[in-house]
């Protein structure tokens, strides 16, 4: 027998040889004796131990053996235990008194061997009965909670491996329609032998409803427009979750009532700003309820039908606005470009004229920089996940940094004047080569020294310090403005991070510039750094950029048609069709500088009554015109015999790669982006002056 199993029994006497006695008398039952000389001291063994049975002395000094056995059985552990008084003196008195205070049994002193053996032996076997039955009873109780724990956890287990396939499946989607075929796909007949997802459609009193049904060993899916296909109390709950958004609960065709279980439960799908749809699932064809554990399951499933649905829904909302915005980009680029391309000929027009005067030349050359750079923002904006997706094209050729220094600082100096700003320039005495875009060094350049008159109050300081270290050009725009705070050192060049956003920053932009910035550095091969004591303490943006020896050819993109240094050998026959009268009439003036024949109009139905009147061989036409648009007028151009071989060019506002696709499905030989180089327009007049003499001399063969 193990210690723990060895039953314990107290023997309590102040007198020595009475406790030697005992355990004399007891030692052949294999008991574990425990001895105590006072009630104090058997009551400490009580609380320590459990006992089969305890042997206690009537006249103790101090707590006697009567106390002694009160606070015994005030003990709830020890309330049951066994309690033989053993006293020198019996009488019936005391006798009673005994066993008022629980003893179940009193001996006379000195005590009988065998009867004491006897009666200790009862009472041990008793004990040993009780603690074996109570073990059994533990260790059934055991197994039945262990089963019923397997038993849950399997349950809990299925319920997460069924809604990890739920979540996986109804997720995997962007489509409405397959998120809800996915949803009633899964539930029956897991969950449901009927499983619906409806919804009212915006327009009218038209339903959209998927639902799946099981039928004998198969499950059948549908998608149908019209409720009354749905058995009655299941289509009443789906149209009252539509309106109210609440849960609803049936059994059968009535509501459930308290502790019943219900048939048909019907969830709203819902997203953060409506209700998406309605999730019904139905065990009435097999009489099934829904117990507290499927309808948890049946809730948690609705909830991922809802977060998949309200995703699809985001992510149609989000195409919806990308088109917007595209359409938007365009009509918006379109209309800037339209302002700009007669400014472009304008400029070209001062160039033929032929004015030198040092103030006319200044302005011409400070115009067209301008509208270069206002170009390129303009395609900036055409397609602004060029900036996050690094499809910016770059211009590369050796540029004098002194050049883009002073093209940077003309752009920003009405910014820097403004806010009465000291501006300082400080450039190398040698002459600084790097390979660059010059448009878009000078716009990474102006957008830091805008940033730096933003930023700076009024009457501040800034200072563009350009100097050569080691291999590398290095570019300091500095100031004494507002500072950037530590944690904000590393987020500065992030997209649309601002510094500061108060009222009176308003002019802060979107927070791009910065951005854009540090693309153009990286795609030139350098880098961009920031450094700043903190708030108040002013900034300093740098810029790093590999160095050159020399200046080298400048490497020209591919696209469009090249210049020519050559007008075309003859006059030719152009028609100019655009709807902004200056942008039309400006293009005329400089064609007919080069002796071509040219006439304008500005609406789609005037150019193909001009085109069958004038017979040109060379058209330039615009693509947004009233009437009749450019597309559809090169269209009935190719179609007619005068103008099938005409050379058509789009000059347009609209240049996205949907436009030049267009363009290029209704006959136009070339897509141009307004403003376009004249130079370049001479190019394409040279090819069709080319085709001419072609045809001339085939005419002529024939003869």
């Amino acid at each position: 027998m193990s210690h723990a199993d060895r039953i314990m029994i107290l023997l309590v006497d102040d007198r020595p040889e009475n406790l030697l006695a005992y355990q004399a008398i007891l030692a052949e039952l294999d008991l574990e004796l425990v001895f105590a000389r006072s009630g104090g001291e058997a009551l400490k063994q009580v609380l320590a131990h459990e006992f089969a049975i305890i042997l206690l002395d009537v006249n103790m000094p101090g707590i006697d053996g009567f106390e002694t056995a009160s606070l015994i059985r005030n003990r709830k552990r020890s309330a049951h235990t066994p309690i033989i008084f053993v006293t020198a003196f019996p009488d019936d008195v005391r006798a009673a008194q005994g066993y008022a205070y629980g003893a179940v049994d009193y001996l006379q002193s000195p005590v009988v061997p065998q009867i004491l053996r006897a009666k200790v032996k009862v009472f041990v076997d008793l004990f040993r009965m009780t603690r074996e039955v109570k073990r059994q009873s533990e260790e059934r109780f055991a197994l039945a909670h262990e089963r019923m724990r397997r038993t849950a956890a399997e349950e809990a287990n299925s319920r997460l491996t069924f809604l990890a396939e739920v979540t996986a499946v109804v997720g995997r989607s962007l489509d409405d329609t397959v998120t809800a075929r996915d949803t009633v796909r899964l539930t029956v007949p897991a969950l449901g032998d009927h499983a619906v997802v409806a919804r009212r459609e915006p327009a009218g009193n038209a339903w959209r409803i998927i639902q799946a049904v099981a039928e004998a060993d198969t499950v059948s899916i549908e998608e149908f427009s019209n409720i009354e296909r749905i058995p009655p109390p299941l289509a009443d709950a789906l149209s009252r979750t539509l309106t109210s958004g609440t849960v609803e609960l049936l059994a059968g065709s009535s509501a459930v009532t308290a502790g019943e279980d219900p048939q048909i439960v019907v969830f709203p799908l819902s997203g953060q700003k409506s209700i998406l749809a309605a999730f019904g699932l139905s065990r009435a064809p097999s009489g099934r309820r829904f117990s507290p554990a499927d309808f948890t399951i049946a809730e948690a499933l609705a909830a991922r039908a809802a977060i998949a649905l309200e995703n699809a829904q985001l992510y149609k909302d989000l195409e919806q606005a990308d088109r917007q915005k595209n359409e938007f980009l365009s009509m918006l680029a379109h209309e800037l470009r339209n302002p700009l391309a007669p400014i472009r000929t304008g400029v070209d027009v001062l160039r033929l004229r032929g004015d030198d005067q040092p103030e006319v030349a200044w302005a011409r050359d400070m115009i067209e920089r301008q509208t270069t750079q206002l170009v390129r923002l303009v395609d900036d904006l055409l397609d602004v996940s060029r900036i996050t997706g690094g499809k910016i094209r770059l211009e590369l050729e050796s540029v004098d940094v002194a050049g883009v220094v002073a093209t940077a600082v003309e752009t920003s100096r009405p910014l820097i004047d403004e806010a009465g700003h000291e501006l300082t320039v400080s450039l190398p005495d040698e002459t600084l080569w790097v390979n660059c875009d010059r448009v878009r060094l000078s716009q990474v350049l102006s957008n830091l020294l805008n940033n730096a008159a933003k930023y700076t109050r009024g009457g501040g300081s800034i200072c563009l310090a350009v100097q050569r270290e080691g291999s590398e050009a290095v570019f300091r725009v500095r100031d004494n403005g507002i500072g950037i705070p530590g944690e904000m050192l590393a987020k500065v060049f992030d997209l649309f991070t601002q510094v500061e956003r108060s009222l009176d920053r308003s002019r802060g932009g979107l927070g791009v510039g910065l951005t854009l910035a540090r693309r153009l550095i990286e795609m030139h091969g350098g880098r961009i750094d920031v450094a700043s004591e903190g708030s108040g303490l002013g900034s300093e943006f740098t810029v790093r950029l590999p160095a050159v020896s020399s200046a080298a050819p400048r490497e020209v993109a591919t696209g469009g048609a090249p210049p020519a240094e050559q007008s075309p050998r003859g006059p030719l026959r152009i028609l100019v069709v655009d709807d902004n009268v200056d942008a039309a009439d400006s293009v005329a003036w400089l064609l007919r500088r080069q002796a071509h024949e040219v006439r304008t109009v500005h609406d789609g139905r005037s150019a193909i009554d001009m085109a069958k009147e004038f017979r040109p061989q060379v058209v330039v036409l615009d693509l947004g015109l009233p009437e009749l648009d450019g597309y559809e007028v090169s269209r009935r151009l190719r179609s007619a015999p005068d103008t099938r071989e005409a050379l058509i060019v789009a000059v347009s506002g609209y240049g996205q790669d949907e436009d030049r696709r267009r363009s290029s499905e209704a006959g136009f030989d070339y897509h141009f982006i307004k403003p376009v180089d004249f130079q370049t327009l001479l190019g394409v007049l040279r090819e069709a002056d080319e085709n001419r003499d072609k045809a001339d001399e085939l005419e002529r063969i024939g003869s």
